[in-house]
Order: C-alpha cells, then sequence, then structure tokens
C-alpha cells in the first residue's frame, strides 16, 4: 500500500492497537470514524489505519504477537451533537456504555462521552467548548 498524502498533529505520530477480532474492532471505528467525520485511510493484511490510528490482530506483521493492554483514546467533535451521536453510534456498533455524554470537571466547556470498543479500550469523543483552530489538520504530501 503507497501512501501519498497524510494528515497529522503536533504531539503523536501514530498508535496502534492489536486486538482479538480485527473485522469486529473493524466495524467498530469504521461507524466511529464516520460519525466523527474522519475518513478510514486504508487497510492491508492484518491491519486497517485512520489518521493516526492504526489497529491490527495479534498475527499481522506489524504486531508482536501479543494484544495491547486496557488503553484511553480520547477523539476531538466539532460539537455537543457530535458528541452525542458518537456515543449511540458506538453502542449501536459493539461498543458498551462507559459514560454517557456531559460535562465533565477537567476544565470548564469540557463535553464528552466515553465507551469501551470490543476489546476493553476506553473510547472518547470531547468537545472543548467553542475554539478557533488555526487548522484542522496539518497536511503532509509526498
Amino acid at each position: 500500500m503507497e501512501t501519498n498524502e497524510l494528515h497529522r498533529g503536533r504531539l503523536i505520530d501514530h498508535l496502534q492497537l492489536v486486538v482479538k477480532d480485527l473485522d469486529k474492532t473493524k466495524r467498530f471505528y469504521s461507524a466511529v470514524f464516520e460519525t466523527l467525520g474522519i475518513p478510514m485511510g486504508g487497510e492491508g493484511p492484518g491491519f486497517f489505519w485512520c489518521d493516526e490510528l492504526f489497529i491490527s490482530s495479534a498475527d499481522s506483521p506489524a504486531s508482536a504477537g501479543k494484544l495491547t493492554g486496557r488503553t484511553h483514546l480520547a477523539f476531538q467533535a466539532k460539537d455537543r451533537d457530535m458528541v452525542k451521536k458518537f456515543y449511540e453510534v458506538a453502542l449501536q456498533s459493539g461498543g458498551q456504555d462507559n459514560g454517557a455524554p456531559g460535562e465533565r470537571p477537567y476544565h470548564p466547556g469540557y463535553y464528552a462521552a466515553f465507551v469501551l470498543d470490543p476489546d476493553g479500550n476506553n473510547i472518547e469523543a470531547v468537545f472543548h467548548g467553542p475554539a478557533k483552530k488555526s487548522a484542522e489538520s496539518v497536511k503532509i504530501t509526498f
């Protein structure tokens, strides 16, 4: 698979989750990413990816043959409605409730929802309140 364009943030270049059931996990994340307006990046033998997140099976060449431990990932949402939709879609797509949509005490305006993915990872969608971004993402073209 050839990559011609990437979108990157500032802190994390990429993350990898190694999961038990790749098909089940792909159904979950495909639905979640579509809800958040994030296009799937692609897939290869034993893995798929979206932006900085790579998800693979334990038998893929990219893994060390071991599942990753419980992880917390937080995805950015554009508004409160997107957080609510994330929560609904995640539950309909195999996720389990881990915190319904609502404001959290982390800072004023922090509105988030939490679900457990099929492997028990804590997946969050968060809207930090009204703010201006300097850019949607950093675009890297090869």
